[in-house]
């Protein structure tokens, strides 16, 4: 249940209700000309190219690296990363993991910015569009951020975030198929910005919503996330959200792998040729013995990834050495 506070009232904030309105006011108009066959086929095809792979500024940028920590990267793949990341126009990679972080430490309590507890439009956009608790506001300042602080790239991002969402999120992906190959300006601002974005958007907010609310629990009946494979599909690998807040800083999110976790293929990759190192994944018996006990998730303070300092020291060892024998 949500706990009561009769001192507190959210109030909408308008200026945001109102870009949430004409973003997806947009979407529809675009979605409407991609359904009237008004729209290039090579637009369509760019536009599914720029959805997927933007996503995995998200999933192995801003979440699986800067917010957990579950692996370490090199400039060059942090610099992709962070280029797909602006693209998808879902604020400053500073601010995004600051606020996941506080997800994960306080999930579904008042200090939750995104608390299932109070709906699924409010997990999925209204937090967005209302003020916070205060208690949101509290865990935002004393959560740790000093990594975050000291990462070039991600202060760089925070520092030039207006321009860099311009020129990335509205100019790039609209000027590709206008120029190349004469599509209609504003068909394509609306099916490359306005659709685009939005459909971007939501995939990652059904992260906060459906995958807290519907699926199966196998790691942790005690808490609300789920594994979702709808979500999953759609998310590169980020819809296995019952194990993910069990063991936030497993660099996989989930046990399963290809295809179902695409963004863990990818860090796969970069480990190969020395660009991503020092994963963390947790051992398989680690993973059964948690899935085996019943009722005692619930006791355990929350964590936001790795280094928390709530992380049982078991489980750091473990995870130490599995990181070891993947490196």
């Amino acid at each position: 249940m949500v706990e009561k506070d009769d001192e507190f009232s959210a109030r909408i904030r308008w200026p945001d209700l109102c870009v949430q309105v004409g973003l997806h006011l947009g979407a529809f108009a675009g979605l409407l000309l991609v359904l009237a066959g008004w729209v290039d086929h090579r637009t369509l095809l760019a536009a599914f190219l720029f959805v997927i792979g933007s996503g995995f500024g998200i999933t192995a940028g801003a979440h699986r690296l800067w917010s957990h920590k579950a692996y370490k990267a090199k400039w060059q793949l942090s610099l992709i990363l962070m280029f797909l990341f602006t693209i998808t126009g879902q604020r400053d990679a500073f601010t995004w993991a600051k606020d996941h972080r506080v997800h994960h430490k306080y999930s579904e309590t008042n200090a939750d910015p995104h608390d299932a507890r109070r709906g699924f439009w409010f997990a999925h956009v209204g937090w967005l569009v209302l003020t916070p608790r205060p208690e949101v506001e509290q865990r935002r300042r004393e959560v740790d951020v000093s990594d975050l602080e000291a990462d070039p790239i991600v202060v760089w991002q925070r520092r030039l975030y207006v321009p860099l969402f311009a020129l990335l999120a509205i100019g790039l992906p609209v000027a590709i198929p206008y120029y190349g190959w004469g599509e209609r300006l504003w068909v394509s601002f609306l099916v490359m910005f306005n659709l685009r974005f939005c459909t971007t958007l939501n995939i990652a907010f059904f992260v906060n919503s459906a995958a807290h609310m519907w699926g199966n629990k196998p790691y942790d009946t005690n808490i609300s996330p789920t594994e979702n494979m709808a979500v999953s599909l759609a998310a590169l690998g980020e819809g296995w959200h019952n194990y993910h807040h069990v063991f936030p800083y497993d660099y996989r999110t989930g046990e399963l792998g290809r295809p179902l976790n695409p963004s863990t293929s990818l860090i796969d990759y970069f480990a190969k040729i020395g660009w991503a190192y020092d994963l963390k994944a947790v051992p398989a018996s680690l993973v059964q013995r948690r899935a085996d006990r019943t009722g005692d998730g619930s006791e355990r303070p929350g964590i936001w990834g790795w280094g928390d300092k709530d992380m049982p020291k078991e489980e750091l060892i473990m995870c130490a050495l599995t990181r070891a024998r993947i490196d």
